[in-house]
């Protein structure tokens, strides 16, 4: 079905064949979760290239997909096969958002003008917004060990512990209850740290009365989750802390009450933005609303004021308002949902409270 797609729109954008390289591009089409690899598509047929490494993996990953063993000589062998699958002279797209110059270069000087390379962008990835049942599967899976993980560090953490423990708490717990990887480097950043929205933990320790920033994911049956907590252990030590962290969750629940399929992203960013303006954070919230999660952890569609886009029905996007306080620190919660047609469900359940008593 995703091959059937995929060639409609190759078709549409007049191509007689495709060179997908983009690795979550190339594993959402053919199953290869190798490291290397190239897929060649035609209006008949699906070949991947790749070197000795992977030439079992391939047979038993891909039933349906021709495999040519180049081994580490694609460049070389390039022309040859392509002119094999019937594409001398034909018009033959590329991935312009993957392709190195350098990459492109070495392939023009072997193709000799012997065949049409064209610019493409985003035809495999207009394919990857809408998720399917076994997808939508995936993504709970690894939503569920992200909110377990959460729930034990909300009981474990404690005064004194440095971001960097938290962090490796967060990561080995996802790890070790059948996480494959952690989906990006988590972010623990307490106090004034946590004013910088992708901090990295260092050995700060932690202080009562502080908010901390968590932001974490894992990926499980090869797709990603990815959740932002922010706490205080403790009573916090101004008034601002619950002003910021309450603006915050009602821009986020803005956002769950009014999104769905069919607005743009700008549109349903505004819904959570108008909120944190309001109370006064105008010049606070920098970022964008969401980005979309699966395979990659970020992707498009999103939910921002720089995509003017409609966002389509089994988009499953972050919602993630965030206000940022220079000198004080931050406070950002998030969560992924599913857009349908008439709204959005959460799809991630794990706690919120502002605070965590001692």
């Amino acid at each position: 079905m995703r091959l059937e797609k995929l060639r409609q729109k190759m078709e549409q954008e007049k191509l007689d064949g495709l060179i997908v390289t983009q690795p979550e591009n190339r594993h959402y089409l053919s199953g290869f979760t190798g490291s290397s690899g190239v897929l060649i598509i035609t209006k008949e047929r699906q070949v991947l290239a790749t070197d000795s490494r992977y030439y079992e993996q391939v047979r038993q990953q891909c039933p349906t997909w021709e495999l040519a063993e180049v081994g580490y000589y694609f460049v070389e062998n390039m022309l040859e096969l392509l002119r094999q699958m019937e594409l001398g002279g034909r018009n033959v797209g590329f991935e312009t958002s993957h392709v190195t110059v350098a990459t492109l270069y070495s392939w023009e000087q072997v193709i000799k003008g012997q065949l049409i390379l064209s610019h493409t962008k985003g035809l495999v990835e207009s394919l990857r917004m809408q998720k399917e049942e076994t997808e939508i599967a995936a993504l709970r899976q690894a939503i569920a060990l992200t909110d377990a993980a959460w729930e034990h560090v909300a009981a474990w953490i404690r005064p004194g512990m440095t971001e960097r423990q938290v962090a490796w708490e967060l990561e080995s717990y996802m790890r070790m209850h059948g996480a494959k990887a952690v989906s990006f480097a988590p972010i623990v950043a307490s106090g004034p740290h946590g004013a910088k929205p992708h901090a990295e933990p260092s050995e700060r320790p932690l202080q009562v009365g502080e908010p901390i920033v968590m932001d974490f994911g894992c990926i499980v049956a090869d797709y990603c989750s990815d959740l932002t907590r922010t706490v205080c252990l403790g009573q916090p030590a101004d008034d601002r802390y619950l002003k910021v962290w309450h603006t915050v969750q009602q821009a986020q629940q803005a956002a769950f009450a009014g999104a769905k399929a069919g607005m743009t992203g700008e549109a349903i960013d505004k819904l959570a933005r108008d909120i944190i303006v309001a109370a006064g954070f105008k010049d606070n919230f920098g970022h964008g609303l969401g980005h979309s999660v699966g395979l990659s952890v970020h992707e498009n569609p999103r939910f921002s004021y720089t995509y003017p886009h409609e966002i389509p029905t089994d988009a499953t996007i972050t919602v993630e308002p965030g206000i940022y306080l220079p000198d004080w620190g931050g406070v950002r919660i998030e969560d992924i949902v599913w857009v349908r047609a008439d709204g959005v469900e959460l799809l991630s359940n794990a706690s919120k409270n502002p605070i965590i008593m001692i």
